[in-house]
């Protein structure tokens, strides 16, 4: 008889504990440059820093980061850079 594996969902937010974490975590997301991927590592930054605590730290209303980071989401430059700030990161460009 066969015993059915039982799987439950992986969600990266629980395992962002420290800046570090955070940091490494976007580092590897802008590394692969898919904007889906980018989006969704922020979103799960941000549920991990708890929406409501980010939104207030980067100036933005809560629904401005759950409308940008969502599913279908298209954050502007503007709210990136405010979320980067409060994250205590930086965009840059390199060669």
């Amino acid at each position: 008889m066969e015993m059915a594996i039982k799987t439950e969902p992986w969600d990266a937010a629980e395992f962002l504990g420290s800046e570090e974490d955070i940091r490494h975590y976007l580092e590897a997301a802008f590394e692969d440059g898919d904007p889906v991927v980018i989006r969704s590592a922020f979103a799960d930054v941000a549920r991990a820093r708890g929406m409501t605590a980010l939104a207030k730290d980067a100036g933005v209303s809560r629904e401005t980061l759950y409308k940008a980071f969502a599913e279908n989401g298209n954050p502007t430059l503007d709210t990136l850079m405010k979320v980067t700030k409060a994250l205590g990161v930086r965009l840059s460009i390199a060669a």
